[in-house]
């Protein structure tokens, strides 16, 4: 029987436990035929990011357009846009191609803006084209602390403040926003809030003692976009997802002398 599919449109991770090569896996693991439009190629390993080349904004766009007038798209998510002219133009084309909040196919922005360590990666011009071009497309949009400052300028410390952000980044047009709080200080649990605006809620589970989370980010969205994708509504498919990301902390390794990766594996062995 034919799989559901599901389109990631991000950047290659060499070191394999982030972009796309995370998104492919986390599809496969849930299920879904995971297609790829490219966006840029980086130098990476455990120890961080040294470098990227980004692919043509009208190649970016030639892919999408090839796997979605052909084998169809039922879900798809963006990760590492690189630069504004690829996010209008990604935004330009999934118009073109019916994804979206507009159009009824689930579109998910993990808007990569930050490095681990809270560094922006994008310029201003990017972050506001993300703003204003893929946030009124989005079903879910899902920032970690880190970009939630970028975005809104708020620094989110409590609930208080949690919900503060959901209410801004709400603003910016997306049906569904999950501020996540992994990031959070201080806190005994890892709380994430899903908000569209008139239901919020609470999605808390365990903290786990690792720093072997690379690729964390793109793992949840994946899995929210898988299942999306095989038809389930917003705060089913994040509950869904925030089950498969902590197992997939929980079972992460370290890989080489920096941080490793969260492991889809434990789906394979169940």
């Amino acid at each position: 029987m034919t799989p559901r599919t599901a389109l990631t449109i991000a950047g290659s991770d060499s070191g394999g436990g982030a972009g796309i090569q995370a998104d492919l896996r986390t599809f496969f693991a849930c299920g879904v035929h995971g297609l790829v439009s490219l966006t840029a190629v980086t130098v990476q390993n455990s120890l961080g990011v040294q470098g990227f080349t980004e692919i043509p904004a009208d190649v970016v766009t030639a892919q999408i357009k090839a796997v979605a007038t052909d084998m169809g798209v039922d879900a798809a998510k963006t990760g590492m846009l690189a630069t504004a002219e690829i996010i209008r133009a990604v935004a330009k084309t999934l118009d073109e191609v019916h994804i979206g909040q507009r159009t009824g196919v689930p579109f998910v922005v993990d808007p990569v803006a930050a490095s681990m360590t809270g560094h922006a990666l994008l310029r201003e011009e990017a972050l506001d084209a993300i703003r204003t071009e893929l946030f009124p497309r989005a079903t879910l949009v899902t920032p970690n602390l880190d970009e939630v400052r970028l975005l809104t300028g708020i620094s989110v410390t409590d609930p208080v403040s949690q919900r503060a952000a959901a209410e801004a980044l709400l603003g910016f047009g997306s049906a569904w926003v999950l501020v996540k709080g992994g990031h959070m200080e201080n806190a005994a649990d890892c709380v994430d809030l899903l908000s569209d605006g008139r239901e919020f809620i609470e999605l808390s589970g365990p903290r786990y003692d690792t720093e072997n989370t690379h690729g964390g980010g793109d793992t949840l969205a994946s899995a929210i976009t898988a299942s999306l994708a095989k038809g389930a509504d917003v705060p089913a498919a994040v509950s869904e997802g925030k089950r498969f990301i902590e197992r997939c902390v929980a079972e992460s390794y370290a890989l080489g002398k920096g941080v490793g990766p969260v492991s889809p594996f434990w789906r394979l062995k169940d």
